[in-house]
């Protein structure tokens, strides 16, 4: 069969390790108006639907905003003018849906992008002309929970195609991936993966648009996420709540005997996770990019959190700050039952207390195991012959990224001089994105371009969240310039 003159043009260019460029300015201009006459207002509206991901809204198929979310993503991916564009809502009985995708192009590789379009709750806090389902954009930034974690990815993730379209150049085939089950580990996740296998094939370059940036300034790559263990620890020490004057001195707390087991955990006065099994030895080469993030971010990398005025960050240079974030396990009380509120607290001595533990993991930590030790550690020897239970669920695998490949670096390197003017930075996340791990174990041989716009105050899961949007645009200009290097790739 004679070769396509696109075929042609290729092989010259491999030959002559000539790799073609985006102009600036053209695409620019181009990604800049999708963004605003489409993306924006598409977003805008998928902000006001609360659709929870299922660990936090069971009734999700029956309240129906998953559906309405998924539909107005489904629907702006359809009308895109890329051809051969499919275009796939895939329902698995009993599962959360996912938008499948798939774009043709040139040679034998595939590329994998990835993102999901299911949101975290409320939470309380928000300022009083925001909301997580009240849309609202002043200058550059879209309020609301999840623009920027991750409603904006396969808005960007299509544009990027058509910016490469639109220069003439040409890309891999893509395949796009958007889950509606990350924020609750992605469980439903797996199931689609193996039922898409012959589909999706094997990509040798995977995007995910889900992650962190350390500033607004330049191209963020994710070297790693941390893994997670999360569960219910109860104590209980009465069958009912009794006078507290009667009693205490003779019952103890439950909250007390809670704080005890916690100790097991943590050090109450550094926040350092004690058990050498929660812990790991970091790689050298995280070492060094931590100290080269921190040298990019300086104080930014605490002063970027809300602290109330006269409080600071735990004890650490800042790189140290940075491991601590992205390497160390790291206890958080997330939630709390038996405890009324203030306003109706009797003077009882309550009979059970039950908090939600989330455990951030190393990278490399094996989280089931992690998990069945922090259950046993908590449950054995209880103090009192307390009743105490650590209902806890399947650990979230953390991520370590596989060797940067040399393309790929240079790739990311002039993608963030162009379309950001700064060099591009590595560093790892404090978050868990479940996909990650499952699939680096399953495409070994794979390359990860791990990034995204939650930036500084950006604050996904919690109130005021926003998404910076010139962040977006330039993300977008960069994953383009990446999907056409990564086809003129050498080796």
């Amino acid at each position: 069969m004679l070769e396509s003159v696109a075929g042609v043009i290729l092989a010259a260019m491999k030959e002559s390790n000539i790799l073609p460029r985006l102009d600036r300015e053209a695409t620019w201009n181009f990604v800049d108006g999708v963004w605003e006459s489409e993306i924006v207002p598409n977003l805008i509206e998928y902000i006001a639907i609360p659709n929870k991901s299922p660990l936090f809204d069971p009734d999700w198929a029956e309240h129906g905003h998953m559906a309405r979310a998924v539909a107005l993503i489904e629907t702006w991916c359809r009308a895109q003018p890329i051809d051969g564009l499919v275009v796939e809502v895939v329902e698995l009985e009993g599962r959360t849906p996912l938008i499948y995708m798939e774009v043709p192009g040139e040679g034998d590789d595939t590329v994998l992008l990835y993102g999901h379009l299911d949101k975290q709750p409320e939470m309380t806090g928000w300022r009083d002309d925001l909301g997580p389902w009240k849309p609202v954009r002043k200058g550059e930034r879209l309020y609301g929970r999840g623009g920027a974690d991750d409603g904006y990815s396969a808005f960007a993730s299509l544009t990027a195609i058509r910016a490469l379209h639109e220069a003439g150049m040409q890309h891999a085939r893509c395949v796009v991936l958007i889950e509606a089950c990350e924020e609750s580990g992605s469980f439903d996740l797996p199931f689609y993966i193996d039922h898409l296998a012959n589909r999706i094939g094997e990509p040798s370059l995977i995007v995910c648009l889900d992650s962190g940036c350390g500033d607004y300034e330049r191209l963020w790559s994710t070297t790693s996420l941390r893994g997670m263990v999360v569960g219910n620890l109860r104590i209980d020490i009465l069958e009912e709540g009794v006078h507290s004057g009667d009693a205490s001195g003779i019952v103890p707390s439950s909250f007390r005997i809670l704080r005890s087991l916690l100790t097991r955990l943590e050090d109450v006065a550094t926040g350092q996770i004690l058990p050498d099994e929660l812990n790991v030895e970091i790689p050298e080469q995280r070492k060094q990019q931590a100290a080269a993030a921190a040298e990019v971010l300086g104080e930014a990398i605490h002063q970027k959190f809300p602290f109330v005025e006269g409080a600071g960050a735990m004890d650490g240079e800042l790189a140290d700050l940075v491991l601590a974030r992205t390497w160390k396990a790291a206890l958080s009380v997330t939630g709390v039952e038996g405890i009324p509120s203030i306003d109706s607290a009797g003077n009882v001595l309550r009979p059970f207390t039950r908090m939600k533990l989330s455990l951030r993991i190393p990278p490399t930590a094996e989280a089931n195991a992690a998990s069945r030790f922090v259950k046993e550690l908590l449950e054995k020897d209880p103090p009192y012959g307390a009743r105490v239970h650590f209902d806890g669920e399947d650990g979230g695998q953390g991520w370590n990224a596989p060797a940067l490949a040399d393309w790929l670096g240079d790739s990311v390197a002039a993608a963030s001089s162009v379309f950001f003017g700064n060099p591009a930075a590595y560093m790892g996340e404090g978050g868990s994105i479940p996909f990650m791990g499952m699939l680096g174990e399953k495409f070994p041989k794979a390359q990860f371009l791990i990034t995204g716009v939650l930036g500084p105050a950006s604050n996904a899961h919690g109130p005021n969240e926003f998404l910076d949007i010139p962040t977006g645009k330039k993300l977008t200009c960069c994953v383009a310039q990446v999907l056409s290097d990564h086809l003129h790739r050498q080796g």
